[in-house]
C-alpha cells in the first residue's frame, strides 16, 4: 500500500541555497522511493514530502535516509519544543483523493462527444 513521509525543517540564516541545491542534486536511489517534493512553508522553513510503494520500503531506506540528511545536517536550525533538527511523520495511504479536471478540458471533451454523434 502506498505510503508517504513528511519531515519539516528550519534552514540557518544564509544556509538556504545551500540546503535547497542539497536536495535538488539528490539522487536517492531509495528502493520503492516513487518521488517527492521540497516545499518552502515559510521563512526559513521547508517540508520535504516522498511517495513510497509501501510503508515497508519506507522503513527500510530510513538508514539511506538519514545519510542524506547528514550531508546538509549542518544547515538546519533546532526548531524547539525539544524536536530537534526534523520533524518526521509518515504513514500508509487510508484515502487517495482524485484530481480536480481542468474545467475547459471537460467542457471540450463534452463538446467533442457531441459532434461525433
Amino acid at each position: 500500500m502506498t505510503a508517504f513521509n513528511i519531515v519539516r525543517f528550519r534552514v540557518k540564516p544564509g544556509r538556504e541555497a545551500h540546503f535547497i541545491a542539497a536536495h535538488r542534486s539528490a539522487r536517492p536511489g531509495f528502493k520503492g522511493f516513487r518521488g517527492g517534493a521540497l516545499v518552502k512553508t515559510g521563512e526559513q522553513t521547508f517540508c520535504i514530502i516522498g511517495e513510497w510503494a509501501s510503508f515497508k520500503k519506507l522503513a527500510e531506506a530510513r538508514p539511506q535516509m538519514i545519510g542524506m540528511l547528514d550531508s546538509f545536517r549542518d544547515d538546519l536550525d533546532d526548531l524547539g519544543g525539544g524536536l530537534g533538527l526534523t520533524d518526521p511523520v509518515s504513514g500508509e495511504v487510508v484515502v487517495k483523493l482524485p484530481a480536480t479536471k481542468p474545467a475547459k478540458k471537460a467542457k471540450a471533451k463534452k463538446a467533442k462527444r457531441k459532434k461525433r454523434r
